[in-house]
């Protein structure tokens, strides 16, 4: 028999494990890449970022006070929109969420090479047969803490969490005792004009090094208190987070040697330090700083690779109950409150990733993608909840929705558009397979309430917004045959996301069937 969910999880918990999150190998690896593609200009992608994701946490607020299920990024638009919108944002979901578990163990493993220095292949950052072993034994190490119950995960996750800002402190505050305001003017604020600052977001690292917000969404059927909790640790995440982000840059930009700047210029700074935060306290003298950075780097994505190790087998649990998924997986072990067959293959997913030996900068652009698509589909679920299910329970109701719901939207298109022609194609390539698939097998699904007309009608939206933003990558310029120039191309994907957003807001399901869906979603849970 299936047990229940247990609500132990308190708001200092949940904040923890949205920093943990947020906090991972982004800082420890992006700032060198940043500065190279926009100049000191980075700051302002920080900065852009960061509201882009507050946007999307404010809407992730209201929904996830309306509907506290474990899951829940994949819970909302299944009630909204029905299960074949559910089914493909389970699928890249799952696809970046256990992706970004391999990525952070990798991360991991190669900070640690600055000590071990038999992990890391001569001359590149792919592993040796012995650096594989340790990223299986730290994956290893995910899925046993996350095994036992929530209450363990998250006393881990705390103590993790508070070594993990120790350390980009004393970073901050030791590179600003080296900081020349100069560096910031040598070849121009912005060198590389917007273009740079959207190219940092996408492709930088700076979007990935954000994306945090779905653990807290994920535990949300573990959460005491959940629509008081929930919304106040989502905003305070992200403004923690994107002031940290913004000085960490800027301590960075200004602690670089002139010299080294105005010879080279910025582009060709991520060769000289690889690993940003680590070579530049040697250079600047301070080893100790250096050993500090090495020790946080093990420990920084290795906390949030066990977040998301966390958040994943939800997310995969949310998709079963949907039912488009095997049944297993919506099993939850009846002592521990963990749904442990979704764990499992959440471990071995993880594992999977590791396979091809990436690198981190290899996976980065493709698995930022993933995940803003992931948070992209939040803004319409909550337009579409609002204007067929009007009187729902809302204890976060956000204002200002029809002026924050498309502006969320069109950032969120936007950062996905940048992320590049063989990105975009790739990735919204596979969704429409995925519906045409859907399509053909749906008589193998099992029986849903909603009958595959209801679910083509409300999801046809979707798959024409895949459709736009392929034709529009083509053609733009980010990486694209560069029949649309900049900002041109920005301003396409900008008015089709607009449209986009208001024709999937129409498109939810009927109020009945919205009802119909809550009561199938709903699941028991112990309070204790």
């Amino acid at each position: 028999m299936s047990g229940r969910f247990k609500r132990q999880l308190s708001l200092a918990d949940l904040t923890f494990i949205g920093l943990g999150a947020i906090f991972g190998s982004g800082w420890l690896f992006a700032a060198s890449h940043v500065s190279a593609i926009a100049g000191p200009a980075g700051i302002l992608s920080w900065v852009f970022a960061g509201i882009a994701v507050l946007l999307l946490g404010l809407v992730f607020c209201e929904l996830g006070a309306a509907i506290p299920k474990s899951g829940g990024i994949i819970t909302f638009p299944v009630v909204s929109h029905g299960p074949l919108v559910g089914y493909l944002l389970g699928l890249i979901t799952v696809i970046s969420f256990t992706s970004l578990v391999a990525i952070e163990a990798v991360a991991a493993r190669q900070y640690a090479n600055a000590w071990f220095h038999c992990l890391n292949q001569s001359g590149s950052g792919n592993p040796t047969l012995i650096g594989w072993c340790v990223q299986l034994a730290i994956l290893c190490a995910f899925f046993y803490i996350n095994y036992n119950s929530i209450k363990t995960f998250a006393r881990t996750n705390n103590i993790i969490s508070l070594f993990k800002f120790l350390v980009p402190l004393l970073v901050i505050i030791s590179l600003f005792c080296f900081f020349k305001p100069d560096n910031l003017h040598i070849a121009g604020f912005a060198p590389y004009g917007i273009s740079g600052v959207e190219a940092a977001v996408s492709s930088g690292g700076v979007i990935f090094a954000y994306l945090g917000l779905t653990p807290i969404i994920a535990v949300a059927g573990e959460v005491r208190n959940p629509q008081r909790t929930i919304p106040f640790a989502l905003i305070l995440s992200i403004l923690l987070s994107t002031i940290m982000y913004v000085l960490l840059q800027s301590a960075f930009l200004g602690a670089v040697p002139t010299s080294l700047i105005s010879g080279e210029g910025w582009q060709k700074l991520s060769q000289h330090y690889t690993l940003p935060y680590h070579d530049i306290a040697l250079v600047l003298g301070l080893g100790w700083l250096g050993y500090m950075v090495v020790a946080d780097a093990i420990i920084s994505p290795s906390g949030t690779g066990n977040i998301f190790m966390n958040s994943s087998a939800r997310v995969i649990y949310a998709w079963a109950k949907s039912g488009t998924l095997l049944p297993v997986f919506k099993k939850i072990d009846a002592g521990s409150g963990i749904p442990r067959p979704a764990l499992w293959l959440t471990f071995a997913l993880s594992v999977f990733w590791t396979l091809p030996f990436p690198s981190w900068e290899a996976l980065i652009s493709v698995v930022s993608a993933a995940l803003i698509l992931s948070y992209a589909l939040a803004p319409i679920s909550a337009a579409a909840l609002r204007r067929h299910y009007p009187h729902m329970a809302r204890p976060f109701r956000v204002k200002w929705m029809a002026l924050l719901g498309p502006l969320s939207f069109v950032v969120a298109s936007l950062i996905i558009y940048w992320s590049g022609w063989h990105t975009v194609s790739w990735l919204l390539g596979v969704q429409i397979g995925m519906f045409i698939l859907y399509l053909l097998l749906h008589r193998y699904v099992p029986t849903q309430p909603i009958s595959l007309k209801q679910q083509i009608r409300s999801s046809l939206w979707l798959v024409v917004y895949y459709l736009l933003l392929i034709l529009l990558s083509w053609l733009g310029s980010f990486g694209g045959i560069g029949y649309l120039t900049h900002p041109q191309d920005t301003l396409a994907v900008a008015l089709a996301a607009l449209g986009i957003y208001y024709w999937g807001s129409y498109c939810g399901l009927p109020l009945t069937l919205i009802q119909q869906t809550l009561h199938l979603e709903d699941e028991p849970s112990a309070n204790h």
